[in-house]
């Protein structure tokens, strides 16, 4: 019971900060200093597609209207994508710790930082978290989106919709060419019993976006359900800027997108 209980106040009120090892200074729930938690910053680039909002170093993949190659070809299942910082550095730790630590308690700052990215301009009607397969599910305890998605729906009033869900296992998506990653996803996504999204402006949610196979998938499912616009908001994204020369050949789009 002793050693129950020291392992419950280590999780709670932990000596060190996870993320620089520092001290803490005052008791949490949160097993990261102050000053860590403030690192991650929005995502910063020169240019952005116009629709999904991936970054590039250059106007040379966008076209007159601001759109990169996957919105021009119609491979988007999301009708637009917004997200706060990129995959990488204090973002990416927070994001590991909420989970694969399973540091749930996590999940209110980095809800704050949705908030942050939150598109007030769009008019919605319901958050839909991206959904996990029932295997996922079980080996993690929670998921991790519906987590963030509550935090959302809390400070913003719209109500989640489990609208969708995921009917098989995937392989993993790393080490996948764009193509491979989308045909990966095809059908992993159904409408679910548990919520009607018919004629609503919905936003689906995920904790991290890649090339975008994943969460136009499931938005396909989504608009088969009925939703009449899907808007995708990620708390990072991985960062595939590509900056090629003027002139040169464009290989296949590897931009935004859920994992």
């Amino acid at each position: 019971m002793v050693g129950f209980a020291s392992f419950v106040g280590g999780l709670l009120f932990p000596d060190d900060c996870r993320l620089c090892g520092l001290p803490l200074r005052n008791l949490s729930r949160v097993p990261v200093c102050e000053a860590c938690l403030r690192l991650p910053s929005p995502l910063a680039a020169d240019f952005f597609c116009a629709a999904c909002r991936t970054p590039f170093s250059s106007p040379f993949p966008l076209d007159a209207s601001g759109r990169c190659a996957l919105c021009r070809s119609n491979l988007r299942g999301f009708d637009t994508a917004y997200s706060y910082g990129a995959y990488e550095g204090a973002l990416r730790d927070l994001i590991h710790l909420l989970k694969y630590d399973r540091i749930r308690t996590l999940a209110v700052r980095l809800g704050d930082l949705l908030m942050a990215a939150y598109p007030r301009e769009e008019r919605l009607d319901a958050i839909v978290p991206m959904p996990l397969h029932w295997r996922r599910y079980w080996q993690r305890g929670f998921n991790q989106s519906a987590l963030l998605a509550g935090e959302v729906s809390r400070r913003c009033g719209l109500p989640v919709v489990q609208a969708v869900r995921r009917t098989r296992a995937t392989a993993p998506q790393a080490g996948l060419t764009n193509a491979r990653r989308r045909a990966n996803v095809a059908g992993a996504f159904a409408p679910s019993r548990r919520g009607s999204v018919k004629g609503l402006r919905v936003l689906l949610l995920d904790d991290v976006m890649t090339t975008g196979a994943t969460a136009s998938a499931c938005s396909r499912a989504l608009k088969s359900a009925g939703a009449r616009y899907v808007a995708f908001l990620a708390l990072a994204r991985a960062d595939r800027r590509y900056n090629p020369a003027p002139g040169a050949p464009s290989p296949e789009p590897s931009h935004s997108g859920a994992a």
